[in-house]
């Protein structure tokens, strides 16, 4: 039995694990569009299927241990989004003040909900989605410190990985497409330059503080016009080498969450300033009920305007997250980012629950409107979309 009937089989609950000592999901997609595609040679609504999973080991009283994360995704349209990664292959030591960690690995940085401007470590895998909250794993090796007066991680990242885009045939691309083949470095030593970077953090009180530098290969590709080889126009990407000191800051109040990333990065022939931050207030068993209901309002702007390599340049996001606090976990969020320069927005919503102790359904719906040209999600005019996904876990 192929290790793709294996997924589909898992995915449906006709088969149980017999991997002893793992867990992991997998789950059944449909991406469901609204209108056609600005290219006609991209393709229409379909499915994907994901399968995922992690295995755990410790030995030495608890100071040594392995994790491995293998992620794959078949998907029926887009040959580029099928895809296989290993998000972690890390082993860790740990002393008495002190950690070492080497191998592949992912690592977050930040404090807000849509934009994370500071989380540079990691490349975005843009197959999974265009939101950025999905990353490839990263080879690294990190050693962290832990003194009164905070912990200090210092971070080797020995090999690049170039961001992926989908293919001609996929949805929420670019137009024209982003042509990876013909990728463009600084650097003569291209994906073999090493980046480190050093990271400072400590709480003190109801305060979560982080300054950082990163020197090394930019994850955001900075794109220019080119041909591909049957002679289309195409963008590619050309990353640069880069420096970029940031912050992130988040600390409560009471029913209040304040969060705030600033950077300053240079490279590539300039410098710039970025910087998102805002809020998350939480009423408590809203509406005399066991639920919560959050209004979420953050601000994001990039010093370089309209040249950004990011959509959030001048943007404001306004949502509400309504958690129901009950056994399966249902939760709903919704806003909307609007530009306050050209107009543009985009609408989000998501809702998750649980069916059971093995089972879980996700829906989501992207919707954008108002798109002025010169915004880089104008490409996404027609893609207007629906989703649903059941995911099995094991």
């Amino acid at each position: 039995m192929s290790w793709k009937v294996v997924a589909l089989l898992l995915s449906i609950g006709l088969v149980d694990t017999a991997l002893a000592g793992w867990r992991g999901e997998t789950g059944l997609e449909g991406r469901f569009f609204l209108e056609e595609p600005l290219d006609p040679r991209q393709a229409g609504s379909g499915w994907s299927q994901h399968l995922s999973g992690e295995y755990y080991t410790s030995w030495d009283g608890g100071g040594q241990s392995f994790t491995f994360q293998p992620f794959v995704r078949l998907d029926q349209n887009d040959q580029e989004r099928t895809h296989l990664d290993v998000r972690e292959a890390v082993w860790i030591y740990v002393g008495d003040d002190w950690e070492l960690r080497a191998g592949i690995d992912r690592v977050f940085w930040g404090s807000t909900e849509v934009l994370h401007l500071v989380d540079i470590l990691n490349q975005t895998d843009y197959l999974e989605d265009p939101d950025g909250e999905e990353k490839l794993g990263q080879p690294l090796l990190k050693y962290s410190v832990v003194r009164d007066w905070g912990t200090l991680d210092a971070y080797w990242l020995p090999w690049f990985r170039e961001r992926p885009f989908p293919g001609v045939e996929g949805r929420l691309r670019t137009q024209p497409r982003v042509d990876t083949a013909q990728a463009r470095y600084t650097s003569n030593l291209k994906q073999h330059y090493p980046s480190v970077a050093l990271r400072w953090s400590k709480t003190l009180a109801n305060w979560d503080l982080g300054l950082a530098h990163f020197h090394g290969t930019s994850r955001e590709p900075r794109f220019t016009l080119g041909l591909d080889a049957g002679g289309k126009l195409v963008l590619v990407p050309n990353y640069d080498i880069i420096d970029q000191t940031s912050i992130d800051v988040q600390m409560v109040s009471g029913a209040w969450l304040w969060k705030l990333e600033a950077l300053r990065r240079s490279g590539g022939g300039m410098s710039h300033l970025a910087t998102t931050g805002g809020f998350e207030y939480t009423a408590v068993g809203f509406a005399d009920s066991s639920a919560d209901l959050g209004l979420l309002m953050e601000w994001m702007w990039d010093g370089r305007g309209n040249s950004a390599t990011t959509a959030f340049n001048h943007d404001i996001f306004a949502g509400l997250r309504w958690s129901a606090n009950d056994a399966a976990g249902s939760e709903i969020l919704g806003g909307v980012v609007w530009d306050w320069e050209n107009g543009s927005r985009i609408y989000s919503l998501e809702a998750n629950r649980r069916l059971g102790e093995d089972w879980k359904l996700s829906l989501r719906m992207r919707a954008w409107s108002h798109l002025a040209p010169a915004d880089p999600a104008f490409a996404f005019r027609q893609d207007d979309y629906l989703e649903a996904r059941l995911i099995r876990y094991f």
